[in-house]
């Protein structure tokens, strides 16, 4: 079991460096120069929505912890994050004028949902590999 652990804090550790040069070549190749919305007229916006997701979010995390099943669990982080990317795209695209920042999130949230769809098959490669 150790082992596994071992190996799992490695592939989350690779994991996040490779979305941070993912994330650095997907915006030089859209020439997108990170903005904030929190430095909009959309802050409020933002804070609200993101406080109203993560609340309704923490509400059915206990519904969906009882159920004890990996598939119920994974796609309920697929709808949380998907749902709070696609806030952050739409805001993006209306707060952040003449930036192609929301197209980023829009493949990011893409590439979450192959990534968490697939999440069961990068933990079964994490057991094979010794």
């Amino acid at each position: 079991m150790r082992g596994f652990v071992v190996r799992f804090l490695v592939f989350f550790i690779v994991f996040i460096i490779l979305v941070f040069l993912f994330e650095k070549i997907i915006n030089k190749l859209l020439r997108v120069k990170k903005k904030r919305i929190s430095e909009t007229s959309g802050k409020n916006i933002d804070r609200w929505g993101r406080g109203i997701i993560l609340v309704i979010f923490l509400c059915t995390l206990p519904f969906v912890v009882s159920k004890d099943t990996m598939n119920v669990i994974k796609w309920y982080w697929i709808i949380y994050i998907t749902l709070l990317l696609s806030f952050q795209s739409i805001l993006e695209w209306k707060y952040l004028e003449n930036s192609k920042q929301y197209v980023a999130t829009i493949i990011f949230i893409i590439l979450n949902v192959i990534i968490m769809y697939n999440i069961e098959y990068f933990l079964q490669l994490l057991e094979v590999i010794n």
